[in-house]
Protein backbone atom coordinates (compact mmCIF):
# COMPACT_ATOMS: atom_id res chain seq x y z
CA UNK A 1 0.00 0.00 0.00
CA UNK A 2 1.57 3.25 -1.19
CA UNK A 3 0.87 6.27 0.97
CA UNK A 4 -0.18 9.58 -1.24
CA UNK A 5 -1.47 12.22 1.40
CA UNK A 6 -2.87 15.09 -0.08
CA UNK A 7 -2.40 17.63 2.67
CA UNK A 8 -0.17 20.38 4.14
CA UNK A 9 0.98 19.06 6.98
CA UNK A 10 1.45 15.04 6.86
CA UNK A 11 4.26 14.43 9.39
CA UNK A 12 6.89 13.23 6.43
CA UNK A 13 5.45 14.69 3.49
CA UNK A 14 3.22 17.31 4.10
CA UNK A 15 3.01 19.73 1.66
CA UNK A 16 4.32 17.93 -0.69
CA UNK A 17 1.58 16.61 -3.23
CA UNK A 18 -1.08 18.98 -2.11
CA UNK A 19 -1.58 20.53 -5.39
CA UNK A 20 -3.62 18.12 -7.64
CA UNK A 21 -1.47 18.02 -10.68
CA UNK A 22 1.68 16.88 -7.98
CA UNK A 23 -0.64 14.73 -6.32
CA UNK A 24 -1.89 12.66 -9.39
CA UNK A 25 1.45 12.19 -10.77
CA UNK A 26 2.91 10.68 -7.68
CA UNK A 27 0.13 8.55 -7.08
CA UNK A 28 1.18 7.61 -10.98
CA UNK A 29 4.83 7.03 -10.05
CA UNK A 30 3.66 4.59 -6.79
CA UNK A 31 1.52 2.78 -9.04
CA UNK A 32 4.45 1.93 -11.17
CA UNK A 33 7.08 1.14 -8.53
CA UNK A 34 4.34 -1.30 -7.96
CA UNK A 35 2.10 -0.56 -5.37
CA UNK A 36 -0.82 -2.86 -5.09
CA UNK A 37 -2.94 -0.26 -3.30
CA UNK A 38 -2.66 4.13 -3.62
CA UNK A 39 -3.90 5.23 -0.52
CA UNK A 40 -4.83 8.44 -0.69
CA UNK A 41 -6.22 10.77 1.93
CA UNK A 42 -6.70 14.18 2.98
CA UNK A 43 -6.90 15.02 6.19
CA UNK A 44 -3.30 14.68 8.36
CA UNK A 45 -3.92 12.41 11.37
CA UNK A 46 -0.04 13.19 12.30
CA UNK A 47 0.26 13.59 16.54
CA UNK A 48 -1.29 17.10 17.58
CA UNK A 49 -2.98 17.31 14.04
CA UNK A 50 -6.59 19.33 13.89
CA UNK A 51 -9.28 17.80 12.18
CA UNK A 52 -10.52 19.45 8.72
CA UNK A 53 -13.99 20.19 7.37
CA UNK A 54 -15.36 17.23 5.33
CA UNK A 55 -15.37 19.39 1.94
CA UNK A 56 -11.97 20.50 2.45
CA UNK A 57 -10.94 17.24 2.93
CA UNK A 58 -13.46 15.77 -0.24
CA UNK A 59 -12.00 18.66 -2.34
CA UNK A 60 -8.60 17.55 -1.87
CA UNK A 61 -8.92 13.78 -2.56
CA UNK A 62 -11.52 14.01 -5.15
CA UNK A 63 -9.81 15.27 -8.30
CA UNK A 64 -7.12 12.80 -7.27
CA UNK A 65 -8.80 9.55 -6.97
CA UNK A 66 -10.93 10.48 -10.26
CA UNK A 67 -7.80 11.27 -11.96
CA UNK A 68 -5.95 8.56 -11.23
CA UNK A 69 -8.93 6.02 -11.46
CA UNK A 70 -9.12 7.00 -15.19
CA UNK A 71 -5.46 6.17 -15.56
CA UNK A 72 -4.91 3.34 -13.85
CA UNK A 73 -7.52 -0.02 -12.41
CA UNK A 74 -4.85 -0.35 -9.01
CA UNK A 75 -7.09 -0.21 -6.27
CA UNK A 76 -7.72 2.47 -4.83
CA UNK A 77 -7.72 3.44 -0.79
CA UNK A 78 -9.61 6.13 1.00
CA UNK A 79 -7.80 7.18 4.15
CA UNK A 80 -10.68 9.26 6.22
CA UNK A 81 -12.16 9.16 8.98
CA UNK A 82 -15.27 10.92 7.79
CA UNK A 83 -18.36 8.90 6.53
CA UNK A 84 -19.49 11.23 3.74
CA UNK A 85 -15.71 11.08 2.88
CA UNK A 86 -15.71 8.01 2.35
CA UNK A 87 -19.01 8.06 0.33
CA UNK A 88 -17.78 10.48 -2.17
CA UNK A 89 -14.61 8.90 -2.03
CA UNK A 90 -16.32 5.50 -3.39
CA UNK A 91 -18.55 6.87 -5.55
CA UNK A 92 -15.41 8.67 -7.31
CA UNK A 93 -13.41 5.68 -8.21
CA UNK A 94 -12.25 4.54 -4.63
CA UNK A 95 -12.10 0.24 -3.72
CA UNK A 96 -11.45 0.62 0.34
CA UNK A 97 -11.64 2.62 3.35
CA UNK A 98 -9.01 2.84 6.07
CA UNK A 99 -10.39 4.37 8.77
CA UNK A 100 -7.82 5.67 11.72
CA UNK A 101 -10.80 5.76 14.25
CA UNK A 102 -11.80 2.28 14.23
CA UNK A 103 -15.14 1.72 12.58
CA UNK A 104 -16.51 3.87 15.61
CA UNK A 105 -18.54 5.55 13.74
CA UNK A 106 -21.85 3.95 12.50
CA UNK A 107 -22.61 6.30 9.56
CA UNK A 108 -18.92 5.16 8.63
CA UNK A 109 -20.24 1.52 8.85
CA UNK A 110 -23.57 1.88 6.39
CA UNK A 111 -21.34 3.59 3.77
CA UNK A 112 -19.12 0.50 3.95
CA UNK A 113 -21.78 -1.67 4.10
CA UNK A 114 -23.93 -0.17 1.61
CA UNK A 115 -20.91 0.23 -1.12
CA UNK A 116 -19.83 -3.82 0.22
CA UNK A 117 -16.29 -2.42 -0.33
CA UNK A 118 -13.36 -3.63 2.67
CA UNK A 119 -12.58 -1.78 5.12
CA UNK A 120 -9.23 -1.26 7.43
CA UNK A 121 -10.09 -1.36 11.25
CA UNK A 122 -6.79 0.49 12.47
CA UNK A 123 -6.69 1.24 16.34
CA UNK A 124 -5.41 4.17 17.64
CA UNK A 125 -6.05 5.64 21.03
CA UNK A 126 -8.31 8.69 21.43
CA UNK A 127 -8.09 11.38 18.22
CA UNK A 128 -4.88 12.42 16.52
CA UNK A 129 -5.00 15.92 18.64
CA UNK A 130 -3.94 13.93 21.75
CA UNK A 131 -3.01 10.46 21.56
CA UNK A 132 0.72 10.94 22.28
CA UNK A 133 -0.58 12.69 25.48
CA UNK A 134 0.63 10.02 27.69
CA UNK A 135 -0.77 6.81 26.04
CA UNK A 136 -0.85 3.77 28.49
CA UNK A 137 -2.67 0.57 28.21
CA UNK A 138 -3.66 -2.41 30.84
CA UNK A 139 -2.21 -4.57 28.84
CA UNK A 140 -0.84 -3.32 25.34
CA UNK A 141 -2.01 -6.75 23.35
CA UNK A 142 -5.01 -7.47 24.80
CA UNK A 143 -6.78 -4.02 24.96
CA UNK A 144 -6.02 -4.01 20.89
CA UNK A 145 -7.50 -7.25 20.56
CA UNK A 146 -10.56 -6.47 22.54
CA UNK A 147 -10.67 -3.38 21.02
CA UNK A 148 -10.60 -5.01 17.61
CA UNK A 149 -13.08 -7.89 18.41
CA UNK A 150 -15.56 -5.27 19.35
CA UNK A 151 -15.33 -3.42 15.85
CA UNK A 152 -15.81 -6.39 14.12
CA UNK A 153 -18.71 -7.51 15.75
CA UNK A 154 -20.61 -4.12 14.91
CA UNK A 155 -19.37 -3.95 12.13
CA UNK A 156 -21.12 -7.55 11.05
CA UNK A 157 -24.17 -6.51 12.89
CA UNK A 158 -23.93 -3.96 10.91
CA UNK A 159 -23.91 -5.41 7.63
CA UNK A 160 -19.95 -5.13 6.66
CA UNK A 161 -19.14 -9.13 5.89
CA UNK A 162 -16.49 -10.73 7.66
CA UNK A 163 -14.39 -11.37 4.62
CA UNK A 164 -13.93 -7.50 3.68
CA UNK A 165 -12.10 -6.62 7.20
CA UNK A 166 -8.93 -5.74 7.81
CA UNK A 167 -7.31 -5.06 11.07
CA UNK A 168 -3.97 -2.51 12.03
CA UNK A 169 -2.92 -2.21 15.43
CA UNK A 170 -2.00 1.84 14.66
CA UNK A 171 1.94 2.08 15.04
CA UNK A 172 2.08 5.49 16.24
CA UNK A 173 -1.54 6.36 16.73
CA UNK A 174 -1.44 6.73 20.91
CA UNK A 175 1.02 3.90 21.38
CA UNK A 176 5.21 4.98 22.73
CA UNK A 177 8.16 3.93 21.17
CA UNK A 178 8.41 0.87 23.09
CA UNK A 179 4.53 -0.25 22.24
CA UNK A 180 5.46 0.31 18.72
CA UNK A 181 8.28 -2.34 18.70
CA UNK A 182 6.01 -4.35 21.05
CA UNK A 183 3.38 -4.67 18.22
CA UNK A 184 5.47 -5.60 15.61
CA UNK A 185 7.27 -8.36 17.72
CA UNK A 186 4.01 -9.84 18.77
CA UNK A 187 1.70 -9.01 15.53
CA UNK A 188 1.30 -12.42 15.30
CA UNK A 189 -0.65 -12.31 18.66
CA UNK A 190 -3.73 -10.83 16.01
CA UNK A 191 -3.36 -13.76 13.63
CA UNK A 192 -6.93 -15.68 15.64
CA UNK A 193 -9.12 -12.94 14.28
CA UNK A 194 -8.35 -14.73 10.91
CA UNK A 195 -8.38 -11.34 9.25
CA UNK A 196 -5.56 -9.82 7.08
CA UNK A 197 -3.14 -7.68 9.10
CA UNK A 198 -2.21 -4.41 8.06
CA UNK A 199 1.04 -2.63 9.28
CA UNK A 200 2.23 1.05 8.71
CA UNK A 201 5.93 1.61 10.29
CA UNK A 202 6.60 3.74 7.41
CA UNK A 203 9.14 6.55 8.30
CA UNK A 204 7.65 6.88 11.96
CA UNK A 205 9.10 8.46 15.09
CA UNK A 206 9.60 5.37 17.11
CA UNK A 207 12.46 4.71 14.03
CA UNK A 208 13.40 8.00 14.03
CA UNK A 209 14.04 7.73 18.09
CA UNK A 210 15.99 4.71 18.24
CA UNK A 211 18.17 5.71 15.11
CA UNK A 212 18.48 10.10 16.35
CA UNK A 213 17.36 10.19 12.35
CA UNK A 214 15.10 12.72 10.49
CA UNK A 215 12.30 11.15 8.96
CA UNK A 216 14.05 11.36 5.13
CA UNK A 217 16.89 9.15 6.73
CA UNK A 218 15.04 6.32 8.22
CA UNK A 219 14.64 3.56 5.31
CA UNK A 220 16.29 1.02 6.73
CA UNK A 221 14.80 1.60 9.90
CA UNK A 222 11.41 0.94 8.22
CA UNK A 223 12.96 -1.92 6.24
CA UNK A 224 13.73 -3.70 9.22
CA UNK A 225 10.60 -2.91 10.90
CA UNK A 226 8.68 -4.00 7.02
CA UNK A 227 10.67 -7.25 7.34
CA UNK A 228 9.57 -7.76 10.56
CA UNK A 229 5.77 -6.97 10.26
CA UNK A 230 5.95 -9.20 7.56
CA UNK A 231 7.64 -12.13 9.13
CA UNK A 232 5.24 -12.10 12.21
CA UNK A 233 2.39 -11.74 9.81
CA UNK A 234 1.11 -8.57 7.88
CA UNK A 235 -0.48 -8.90 4.66
CA UNK A 236 -0.36 -5.26 3.85
CA UNK A 237 2.38 -2.93 4.37
CA UNK A 238 1.87 1.02 4.32
CA UNK A 239 4.84 2.58 2.78
CA UNK A 240 6.26 6.07 1.22
CA UNK A 241 9.00 4.59 -0.38
CA UNK A 242 7.30 1.73 -1.94
CA UNK A 243 9.97 0.73 -4.91
CA UNK A 244 12.40 -0.01 -2.07
CA UNK A 245 9.69 -1.68 0.18
CA UNK A 246 8.25 -3.75 -2.63
CA UNK A 247 11.94 -5.44 -2.93
CA UNK A 248 11.84 -5.82 0.93
CA UNK A 249 8.34 -7.28 0.68
CA UNK A 250 9.41 -9.48 -2.06
CA UNK A 251 12.71 -11.37 0.08
CA UNK A 252 10.83 -11.10 3.48
CA UNK A 253 7.87 -13.56 1.73
CA UNK A 254 10.76 -15.66 0.25
CA UNK A 255 12.04 -15.97 3.74
CA UNK A 256 8.72 -16.70 5.32
CA UNK A 257 7.99 -19.32 2.41
CA UNK A 258 5.74 -17.56 0.46
CA UNK A 259 6.95 -17.51 -3.63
Amino acid sequence: MGILNVTPDSFSDGGKYLEIEKAVAHGVVLIEEGADILDIGGESTRPGSDPVPAEVETSRVIPVIEQIRRQSDCLISIDTMKADVADAAIRAGADMVNDVSGLRSEAMRRVVADHKVPVVIIHMKDMPKTMQDNPDYVSLMDDITSFFQQQIDAAVRDGIPNENIIVDPGIGFGKTAEDNFELIRKLDAFLPLKKPILVGPSRKSFIGLALDLPEHERMEGTSAAVTAGILNGASIVRVHDVKEMKRVAVIADRIRGIA
